[in-house]
């Protein structure tokens, strides 16, 4: 039972990752015929999944007291499949209908995303409570690796056959996670009625990791492919190294002991790197440079969230739920800030002055990781 449980929950994480990064793999076949969408249509694009996701983890506290932990898992794994065959329409349709199915695609994929995300980290520290922080790291691996794999597989996919088959397949996995088994979990199981002040300051440093991470992953096709003006597989491949090297080097922290000291030093040295990458971007013109420094940005990014969610969970004892539903809301309107403002914003400034002032979030995402993961030590 608890083996299938963790197959149901890490392979539900794969596919959410899979399915989270399709509309930025998409980026440079949306902007060509027959959907010819421009950089602000294309942003408009993240608005509604970002509501969808920041509605469906705030709600999931609600729901949990309603349908226990396994209703609350279903409910997003059902949105997401709702929402990969409105993704899968759009590849067969175009005009105003194409895009009107790729509206309604986001906000479904961000509920499913909401509810799924605080329902699989949740079970995640509950089915490992002794290797907690572990559990959620190698969770969040597996969902990175996902998006690593993603655009590789879809651009695999588009240059032999129709892109849609992809989401297909994707929805056929989440219909398949549907059938197993997990620990029911009791509705409203120990949940405290009372809000923690701490809740405010773990959600706010992820907030701010998210709108780096949007930054980062969702205009990195476009950034080379139409900034750089480098043909378009570099642009796929840029991605797809910042997010396998955020999946590679969650797999190598998950193997360092669980010694606060050292994951500590980990979680202060990411901002840091964050901000390094963001100041270098600009001025490097190779294309493999370019691929490179997404890689390292990756590599930055790979602590910050799970660490802090493995934290906030652990300091909210009795709020499990309602905390990772605030932290993926945190998450979820970062990366919206990060992936949808950056279209309209870049008609009043270029994208490559963007990345060199994103350097300076580097500032409050140090400060917060020093007070979050002090209040861990102690």
């Amino acid at each position: 039972m608890a083996k299938l449980s963790a197959v149901a929950v890490y392979t539900a994480g794969f596919l959410q990752g899979c399915a989270f990064v399709l509309i930025p793999a998409l980026g440079t076949i949306l902007a060509a015929p027959p959907y010819r969408l421009s950089s602000s249509a294309y942003g408009v694009l993240f608005l509604p999944q970002t509501l969808g996701a920041i509605f469906g983890a705030l709600a999931a506290g609600a729901l949990h007291k309603r349908i226990g932990s396994a209703g609350l898992f279903r409910a997003g794994v059902a949105a997401n499949v709702l929402a990969l065959l409105l993704l899968a329409g759009a590849a067969y349709s175009s005009g105003t209908l194409a895009h009107g199915l790729l509206l309604l695609e986001t906000l479904f994929l961000g509920v499913g995303f909401g509810l799924t995300l605080v329902a699989i980290n949740h079970y995640a520290a509950l089915l490992f409570p002794r290797t907690a922080t572990t559990a959620v790291t190698l969770l969040n691996a597996g969902i990175g690796g996902a998006t690593a794999l993603s655009p590789l597989i879809l651009h695999g996919i588009a240059a032999r056959t129709s892109w849609g088959a992809w989401p297909l397949m994707l929805a056929a996995g989440f219909g398949l996670v549907l059938i197993l088994p997990l620990p029911a979990g009791a509705p409203g199981q120990g949940e405290s009625p009372r809000w923690q002040a701490s809740m405010l300051l773990f959600a706010l440093a992820v907030f701010i990791y998210a709108i780096c991470e949007g930054i980062f992953g969702s205009w990195a096709n476009i950034y080379i492919s139409v900034n750089k003006a480098l043909p378009a597989h570099y642009g796929a491949l840029a991605l797809s190294v910042f997010w396998g090297s955020m999946t590679l080097f969650r797999v190598l922290l998950a193997l360092v002991p669980e010694h606060v000291v050292a994951q500590r030093l980990f979680y202060l040295a990411a901002p840091l790197g964050m901000g390094a990458c963001f100041a270098a971007l600009p001025f490097l013109s190779s294309a493999w440079a370019l691929a490179g420094m997404f890689a390292a940005a990756g590599a930055a990014c790979s602590v910050y969230f799970p660490f802090s969610m493995s934290y906030g969970l652990a300091a909210c004892t009795g709020q499990q739920t309602r905390m990772a539903g605030l932290m993926v809301a945190a998450l979820m309107a970062g990366e919206g800030i990060g992936s949808f403002a950056l279209g309209p914003l870049q008609s009043l400034v270029p994208l490559e002055r963007i990345y060199l002032f994103s350097a300076l979030l580097a500032v409050p995402l140090f400060v917060l990781g020093w007070r979050l993961s002090r209040a861990k030590t102690r």
